[in-house]
């Protein structure tokens, strides 16, 4: 599994994981993402339990198991969070931020020792060390308790399967040519984006944030023109007419 460093300064990172060649080939690549503040760091969904020795021997090159404070699954899907189980086995000190409403679904992966914190719909605040990190919700896109996370040093948008592509492992990391980038995006944002309000409630709430990298977890990375970009073809794109 590759890992590459989006965010320095100081103790404050973010390193994305993915393009894992080893992974079976019918399982969807992912991008998993650790975010690091002073000793304290963070896992965002963290992966299929198909992807756990990888990530666990990728992540422990940058952190300790012990600064692994907190995990979040922005919703309920296998490959965000059905590693649980094992991280659980590894982690006796942690808390998993995610939706209320999958609370008890997300248990089905096996939590024994990692706590669950229910975030309200609205969404919330989490201090790691010094930084404030925001969970932005993003509810019906795809799913229906979903969030993303805001960093406002950092400028980083985790925003899950919002801007995502279904690609090869031999991807690049980033978006450089937004143009033909928008069609490897069209039909996934087509099928699995339900609701064109929650698109155009979602779009208004993001233009607020001071966003250098939009993060997703499946494909490319957006930096700040193709984020904007992203917002203008995303507006306009009807979604949830993939099947008639």
């Amino acid at each position: 599994m590759k890992s590459h460093k989006l965010y320095t300064q100081g103790s404050h990172q973010w390193v994305v994981f993915g393009r894992d060649e080893s992974k079976p080939d019918k399982i969807i690549d992912t991008n998993q993402y650790l975010v690091v503040n002073q000793d304290k760091a963070m896992l965002l969904d963290p992966g299929g339990i198909e992807l756990f020795s990888p990530m666990l021997a990728s992540v422990v090159k940058h952190v300790s198991l012990e600064q692994i404070e907190h995990l979040f699954a922005s919703h309920q899907d296998p490959d965000i969070i059905s590693s649980l189980g094992l991280w659980d086995q590894v982690l006796d000190h942690a808390t998993l931020h995610s939706p209320w409403v999958w609370e008890g679904f997300i248990r089905h992966f096996g939590m024994q020792n990692i706590q669950y914190n229910a975030l309200p719909d609205e969404g919330a605040e989490i201090a790691l060390g010094s930084l404030k990190l925001r969970f932005v919700p993003a509810h019906y896109l795809h799913s229906s308790g979903n969030f993303n996370v805001y960093d406002p040093v950092a400028k980083v948008l985790f925003s899950g399967d919002l801007g995502a592509a279904l690609e090869a492992v031999d991807a690049p990391l980033f978006v450089e040519d937004f143009a033909s980038h928008a069609d490897k995006m069209k039909y996934f944002h087509q099928r699995w984006m339900p609701s064109n309000k929650a698109k155009l409630d979602w779009i208004s709430r993001v233009k607020e944030l001071d966003v250098d990298f939009m993060a997703p977890q499946h494909g490319r990375i957006f930096k700040r023109e193709a984020f904007l970009e992203f917002l203008e073809w995303f507006e306009k794109l009807d979604v949830g007419i993939a099947v008639s």
